[in-house]
């Protein structure tokens, strides 16, 4: 009877060791894809802010070379009003563009772990 009992023992923490070592496993794939995941939106967030930048450079030296061919003062409060302008709206859609690409970034990366936790 000893014996029976010792051996269900040691059987239920055999198997309660599997599972255990199971999961980890498991959390350990999550863990990984996640990060792999958040790597690649990183990456693609630096590449949009590298694309952004030079984007807004040219757009600066186009500025000054299109005030520089001004001829009166109310032709320069003209272009300079269209340029604040342009450059407003421009900041407001690139800024809502990052943002769309971060959020979608960080979810992405997060979902692995998420469905990880919920099979929990």
């Amino acid at each position: 009877m000893a014996a029976a009992t010792i051996e269900h023992a040691t059987t239920a923490v055999k198997s309660n060791i599997e599972k255990i070592s199971g999961d980890a496993k498991d959390n350990a794939k999550a863990a990984s894809k996640s990060g792999t995941i958040a790597l690649d939106g990183f990456q693609d967030l630096a590449k949009a802010y590298q694309e952004l930048t030079a984007r807004n450079i040219e757009k600066l030296g186009d500025a000054f070379k299109e005030l520089s061919t001004v001829k009166t003062p109310v032709e320069f409060f003209e272009v300079q009003q269209r340029l604040i302008k342009e450059s407003f709206d421009a900041a407001v859609s690139d800024s809502r563009a990052i943002a769309e690409l971060t959020t979608s970034a960080f979810s992405a990366a997060a979902e692995p772990l998420q469905k990880r936790f919920s099979a929990l």
